[in-house]
């Protein structure tokens, strides 16, 4: 399993593609895909899905082309579809463009596997009220949109956020995985479950 990251868009939001045997998932394009497009031809790689931790304008703008020019279904939970119509969702909000339409297949937590690879689909709301993070054990590895970053926390401020929810994510659910385990958010550097533990300083925040 290979973790390629790219900083698109005009945030620099991280999308990744995760490629194993010859097979590729991207998780939040969220810009103009033509890097990521570039990437699977040149190492020759089939992209299977695209997954989305949560659907906010700037992790979702590059999926209708990324799909169209694959074929890869969009994965994502349905508890953020009504963010679509949001101007932070489907696009506006503070003058970005709109989010070309796209369809998805809705996406829920518990086991699965993508492109040869178990996964465990962890329900993790509190950005977003259908927050997504994918966590591969093969891998070590958890992606988990703008739940957690390096030293810090996600916003709860737009609609749906709750801080409370977040809170519980955190701690139960990636908290909970094994300390080494790496955590690829979707603004800034990677991280560790066991390093945000111990250093992030919003650890307090999670106390109950």
């Amino acid at each position: 399993m290979r973790v390629t990251s790219f900083a698109l868009g005009p945030l620099e939001t991280n999308a990744y593609v995760v490629d194993n045997a010859g097979r590729a998932l991207a998780i939040d394009p969220g810009g103009d895909p033509r890097e990521i497009l570039d990437f699977l031809r040149d190492e020759k790689l089939s992209l299977e899905t695209i997954l989305a931790t949560h659907l906010h304008f700037d992790h979702i703008f590059g999926n209708s082309v990324l799909a169209k020019a694959t074929g890869a279904p969009i994965m994502a939970s349905r508890a953020d579809e009504f963010l679509l119509d949001t101007p932070v969702g489907g696009g506006g909000f503070m003058g970005f463009p709109k989010v070309p339409d796209f369809e998805f297949t809705p996406l829920e937590e518990g086991p699965a596997e993508f492109i040869g690879l178990a996964c465990h689909v962890l329900a993790t709301p509190g950005h977003t009220p259908g927050s997504l993070s994918f966590h591969f054990p093969q891998g070590r590895s958890v992606f988990v949109g703008d739940l957690l970053f390096y030293r810090s926390v996600g916003r709860t401020d737009f609609p749906g956020g709750s801080l409370e929810a977040l809170k519980r994510s955190v701690r139960d659910k990636i908290f909970s995985l094994p300390k080494e385990t790496v955590v690829y958010s979707g603004h800034g550097p990677e991280t560790s479950v066991g390093d945000e533990e111990l250093n992030n300083p919003f650890l307090s925040a999670f106390a109950d």
